[in-house]
């Protein structure tokens, strides 16, 4: 109970030493760090350095991604989600969430799909994803087509980079480094 009442006295002292930390947060965070530590394990993918599985030949339908689309369609229900090489899903996003299911009238239809599509890219590319490898073969004028183009309309590239690999003395064309290339 004692701790709880203060003087008027100690409350102003407390608020003179808190606008007087603030400047010295501010000048210690202009400073430049000598050494950083990468704390983003999803920093090397995008800079297309990260080991990339290349799988077996006779896998299908093949591993060589970083992160892949993967659009499913129950009875009632669509669910689009982001897959790492690794297995985990990384991000997803459904009409059985609440939040998206309150704004649609029905949770299949082409409009699910559209709106199903927007929240998806918006929370792939709040969490740094950009680049997503799509091997889903849509028909034009199907719902996963609409998915798709709202998709890429939000800002996401549905093909990924090609990894980059160290030049070696005898090759013949030696290509851009990723850390190099203006985006």
């Amino acid at each position: 109970m004692t701790k709880c009442l203060l003087s008027v006295k100690h409350l102003k002292t407390f608020s003179v030493l808190k606008h007087s930390t603030n400047a010295l947060v501010a000048i210690e965070n202009d400073e430049i760090k000598p050494c950083v530590y990468n704390r983003n394990p999803r920093n090397l993918e995008r800079m297309r350095i990260a080991y990339k599985p290349t799988g077996f030949h006779l896998e299908a339908p093949g591993r060589e991604f970083w992160h892949k689309i993967d659009v499913k369609q129950n009875n009632r229900y669509v669910t689009a989600s982001v897959i790492h090489w690794t297995g985990p899903k990384v991000i997803e996003a459904s009409t059985k969430e609440w939040a998206i299911k309150k704004y649609l009238y029905r949770c299949t239809d082409a409009a699910a799909y559209r709106n199903l599509a927007k929240v998806f890219a918006q929370r792939c590319l709040e969490s740094g994803i950009s680049n997503l490898y799509c091997n889903i073969d849509a028909p034009p004028e199907g719902k996963v087509a609409v998915f798709l183009s709202e998709v890429e309309k939000a800002g996401l590239s549905l093909t990924e980079p090609t990894r980059f690999l160290p030049w070696r003395p005898w090759d013949r064309h030696r290509p851009e480094k990723p850390w190099e290339v203006l985006e």
